[in-house]
């Protein structure tokens, strides 16, 4: 068997996600549910489909950024759709301005991506609520947008987001005028559309609606107007708001929210605790080397070299890849766990040089990341550093700003619980 080169290198691009819908990016999945310590996306997914489609339930989901949260959600929303649920998974990012966000545009934004989803299989609904705010956004805004009385309900909010994205003042204009409306957009999608959809899709032998809203853990930890930061903000004091859709939802929430004295109010807000996915470990608590986890992360890269082929075969082929098997546990280690840094040190080594990798070549790649994260560390950072090592534990939310964040230090968990510990790299 020999490694098709061209696509082992775009399979290891970092910034691809895995969209467990297509068969060819099912072969390069690992499920690490067993070493992360807990089948979180099972019980996401437990939780929904062991309710009746008439019982809403929102949770929440959080982790490290790169970490495979969106690879997860949409294996989650694969397998929903496989138990016969409609399930409409977007990115906030792709519509919302995450340095300046509000509910309104999280509810607009849900409204617009369920209307265009059931408009795919032939359903479409006219709330009359949004047909008459169309029409006064329109002469309140005093700016000319078209919109026909036939247009549909994703069209029309998908050009009154778009004439507002790129205009700040037009933006707070619509916001001004929205927010006191807040309780009748709720009102109108949950009657008008997600009610009738749930009905419409029942009869279409759907058992629900789920919608799950990727990126929203990514919104700036930014000063809002009212003094709160943007995430405390968006989901503990307008928290009960986001609580209150009638159907399935599933919200990825800032990591923030964890290591700041709101969590307590978050979990009364919506009655659960956030989901969190933690990294892959590539040593135990007590410094020894977690060998589960490890081979997991060979799978990882094995995987893309060789989709398709089963551990107990390509471990024998890890020499058409790295020069040795131990390059490739080095790099594994290194990575600390975390899923898109083990796959940006591999791209960047793939840059530098063709396979089997040298030990050099990743030694090369290592010092230059290294170098990247050490400049930012100051004297004080690094005392603290030394602190995560020695406790194996984090507190507090400008740690989280100092330490997390910025990738210096990375989560596991136990059964013990959550345990902390530096990148590997600045080791």
């Amino acid at each position: 068997m020999k490694l098709d080169l061209g696509r082992f290198f775009k399979a290891c691009n970092p910034s691809k996600t895995l969209v467990m819908g297509k068969a060819e990016d099912r072969q390069y999945y690992i499920d690490f549910a067993k070493v992360r310590g807990g089948k979180i996306i099972e019980e996401l997914g437990r939780t929904i489909s062991r309710l009746s489609p008439d019982e809403p339930t929102c949770q929440l989901f959080t982790g490290h950024i790169g970490c495979g949260k969106s690879t997860e959600l949409l294996r989650l929303k694969a397998e929903l759709e496989q138990q016969e649920f409609h399930v409409v998974y977007f990115e906030s990012s792709q519509s919302l301005d995450m340095a300046d966000v509000d509910v309104t545009d999280i509810l607009l934004a849900i409204a617009r991506e369920v209307s265009q989803s059931l408009e795919a299989i032939q359903i479409k609904l006219k709330p009359g609520y949004f047909q008459n705010l169309f029409t006064e956004i329109v002469e309140f805004l005093n700016t000319p947008i078209e919109l026909s009385a036939e247009a549909e309900l994703s069209v029309g909010i998908g050009k009154i987001t778009a004439k507002t994205k790129d205009s700040p003042k037009l933006r707070n204009q619509l916001r001004q005028y929205l927010e006191p409306r807040t309780n009748g957009i709720l009102e109108s999608i949950n009657q008008e559309l997600l009610k009738p959809a749930i009905e419409k899709l029942k009869h279409k032998g759907k058992k629900g609606l789920v919608v799950i809203i990727d990126n929203l853990d990514r919104v700036d930890n930014s000063v809002k107007p009212s003094g709160y930061y943007q995430p405390e903000y968006l989901f503990v004091e307008r928290g009960e708001q986001l609580n209150q859709l009638h159907c399935h939802v599933v919200y990825t929430v800032p990591l923030i929210l964890l290591f700041s004295n709101a969590l307590g109010r978050l979990t009364n807000r919506f009655g659960v605790d956030p989901k969190v996915l933690p990294m892959v470990p590539v040593q135990l608590r007590d410094g020894s080397e977690c060998q589960e986890g490890m081979v997991k992360l060979q799978q990882l890269v094995m995987a893309r070299a060789f989709p398709g082929v089963s551990w107990e075969v390509s471990q024998n082929l890890i020499t058409q890849v790295f020069d040795s098997p131990e390059t490739l546990e080095r790099l594994c280690r290194v990575s600390g766990g975390h899923a898109r840094n083990l796959l940006m040190l591999l791209y960047r080594c793939l840059q530098r040089e063709d396979p089997p990798l040298s030990r050099e070549c990743l030694e090369s790649v290592i010092r230059q990341r290294r170098n990247e994260l050490a400049l930012a560390i100051t004297p004080d950072e690094w005392e603290l550093l030394n602190e995560v090592v020695t406790h194996k534990s984090l507190r507090g939310e400008d740690n989280y700003q100092l330490l997390i964040r910025s990738m210096f230090v990375f989560e596991y968990r136990d059964q013990e619980g959550s345990w902390f510990d530096i990148n590997p790299i600045l080791v």
